[in-house]
């Protein structure tokens, strides 16, 4: 059976929620503004916040994008973010 797209974003699932926490703490690291990574990604403010806010999923390509301007190998993003969320290795 195939299941077609609803048209809808998913709610975040817990490895999204661990990716969007690393972002939001690099975030404050860095001392940038979610204004500031939308702004040098080319997102939106809107989208981007609803991302980190965890009501909807990064994807693929907007995450390699976020990884790039925080100085970020994304590897290294996502190990950071599954150590930090509790993951086992």
């Amino acid at each position: 059976m195939t299941v077609m797209p609803s048209g809808t974003t998913p709610a975040a699932g817990p490895f999204a929620r661990a990716i969007s926490a690393e972002v939001r703490a690099t975030l404050a690291r860095q001392n940038m503004t979610v204004k500031d990574l939308a702004a040098a990604c080319g997102l939106s403010q809107g989208y981007l916040g609803k991302r980190l806010r965890d009501e909807a999923p990064l994807n693929a390509n907007d995450f390699e994008s976020i990884c790039k301007v925080l100085g970020r190998e994304v590897v290294q993003f996502v190990q950071a973010a599954l150590e930090a969320a509790g993951y086992e290795s």
